[in-house]
């Protein structure tokens, strides 16, 4: 009995070392790969679009959202970053295709861009807006926005269409617009929804990009330092106690004319419209952010084995 069980042990402990050692028998070796992600060591910002984009109000002169969104780039991926700015105050979206499709040297920095930026919209709403400002009737101001957005969102296709053309791989950053004149007529929610609604058209259209994103910032530079839903009831009470319940041309032009002071601290004081060098900071961290969280134009990309 004894025996066999030293048997039956010995059979089990050389079963054991049988399925243990290494296989001899030819093997198929698979590869597998994986993504190294290299830093670029020059990256090409294109910017493109209305005043936001020129850096109108700045007054430290230094271009604008776009030299500082250049600045965070270096200093963030340790990178050398050159821009081109193609931003031209006053131009609504088919004013900035028109300069696109007719500048040559336009197109041949577009194609270079690793990464591309865009202000565009506020100059279209603006001239629907001039023609109904003093308009009374809630219903018709909503029937010429919804009219007019028909027509920009026609635009904004063509010029992103256009865009795409010349440079089909960058990423397109498209900020949105704001309302300059929140703070003086805070009751007045026309030209609040009007502006609303531009920026689901310019959100939507981007959209169907799928390496566009868009960037609002809205609420960031129209209510300026007016954080709190608390500080904003105050600006109502101030505008209704004013009387300011209905916006008309000759309200906003004084405020526009009013030079060295805005209620709004990220609105420039030599216009009272455009965003000054503290509003174009704000603009450009939430553009970084944007950018960061949709960063493949900052990598090259090559493979290593695994």
């Amino acid at each position: 009995m004894v025996g066999i069980v030293i048997v039956m042990l010995i059979a089990a402990t050389g079963y054991w070392f049988y399925l243990s050692r290494p296989s001899t028998a030819p093997q198929n070796h698979v590869h597998t790969h994986r993504q190294i992600k290299k830093v670029k060591k020059h990256i090409h910002l294109y910017a493109i679009g209305d005043s936001l984009t020129y850096g109108q109000g700045d007054e430290q002169k230094k271009g604008g959202y776009v030299s500082i969104v250049a600045h965070k780039i270096h200093h963030h991926y340790h990178t050398k970053v050159s821009t081109v700015n193609y931003g031209v105050s006053g131009d609504r979206s088919d004013q900035i295709l028109y300069r696109l499709n007719h500048q040559k040297q336009m197109r041949h920095d577009l194609r270079k861009a690793d990464v591309i930026t865009m202000t565009v919209g506020g100059n279209d709403l603006m001239q629907t807006l001039e023609k109904i400002i003093s308009t009374n009737s809630e219903k018709e101001i909503n029937s010429d926005v919804a009219k007019s957005g028909n027509q920009y969102q026609q635009k904004l296709t063509k010029l992103m269409a256009a865009i795409r053309k010349e440079n089909p791989r960058a990423p397109i950053f498209v900020l949105s617009i704001y309302n300059p004149v929140y703070t003086y007529f805070a009751n007045v929610t026309s030209i609040t929804r009007s502006i609303a609604q531009w920026n689901r058209i310019t959100s939507e259209t981007v959209g169907e990009d799928n390496n566009a994103y868009f960037v609002n910032i809205d609420h960031l530079m129209s209510y300026g330092q007016y954080h709190s839903k608390a500080s904003r009831q105050k600006l109502v009470h101030a505008a209704q106690k004013s009387g300011t319940d209905q916006l008309s041309q000759k309200q906003v032009t004084s405020i526009l004319n009013h030079k060295n002071q805005n209620l709004n601290n990220y609105i420039s004081t030599e216009d009272n419209f455009h965003p000054n060098h503290r509003g174009y900071e704000k603009m450009a961290d939430r553009l970084f952010k944007s950018m960061q969280h949709h960063n493949g134009w900052a990598y090259q990309k090559s493979e290593a084995n695994k």
